[in-house]
């Protein structure tokens, strides 16, 4: 099997992968390479929709777990918190403590444990929309560098974006907003009460971490 090129319309070209809608920098061997990774007890992932704040939330995440201690490098932040769809289960590197798992996948398709936990970042998809639509314009990979945004809009309106859907991903994973390794939040609400979401989130992470946070108020 190969992931099958599909272009849409005036729209950036996109590979089909086993069904699901990908960018040309993926490569079907690591996107299944991703989908069958078995989560360890202790794994934490980030997950989003593309453009929802995964990022900010990975260096929240980072900063958690090293006690507001900042990467030295770009590298050991990548390594710290890989993004396994593109990079497949050898982003897992040996030997360095993980900190979150950053995936784009729906809740259908993500790798699963019980003892895993989950964190969803979710962003009002006007402005999920314009950062796409930012991202999708500098990245040569999409080959849409003279593309517009009311192309743009249609593309994502249609759901024919990398990662598909935008209001099925975020309803695939509303629907277990209430399992209790499920932690789903607002990249509104983070901007507007930082403190209290850092918290929540170290909270969810671990008492260890919540406790050394509110030790260091």
């Amino acid at each position: 099997a190969m992931a099958i090129p599909v272009r849409v319309p005036r729209g950036p070209p996109y590979l089909d992968m086993d069904g699901f809608r990908l960018n040309s920098c993926y490569t079907l061997e690591g996107f299944r390479d991703a989908l069958s990774y078995k989560p360890k007890p202790d794994d934490k992932f980030v997950v989003s929709f593309p453009k929802a704040g995964t990022t900010w939330t990975q260096q929240i995440g980072y900063l958690i777990f090293h006690q507001g201690e900042p990467p030295s490098t770009p590298q050991e932040f990548h390594d710290n918190s890989p993004f396994i769809d593109m990079f497949g289960c050898g982003a897992l590197k040996e030997g360095i403590k993980l900190g979150f798992i950053k995936t784009h996948l729906p809740y259908n398709l993500v790798p699963k444990s019980p003892q895993a936990k989950y964190l969803y970042v979710c962003r009002n998809p006007k402005d999920t929309c314009v950062s796409f639509f930012y991202h999708t314009s500098r990245f040569l990979c999409y080959d849409f560098e003279g593309g517009t945004f009311e192309d743009f809009f249609e593309v994502f309106m249609n759901g024919e974006t990398d990662d598909g859907d935008y209001f099925n991903h975020v309803l695939s994973w509303y629907e277990h907003r209430n399992d209790p390794n499920v932690l789903f939040i607002h990249y509104e609400d983070m901007k507007a009460e930082p403190k209290k979401y850092v918290l929540n989130i170290a909270e969810f992470m671990s008492k260890d971490h919540h406790q050394l946070l509110l030790q260091n108020e």
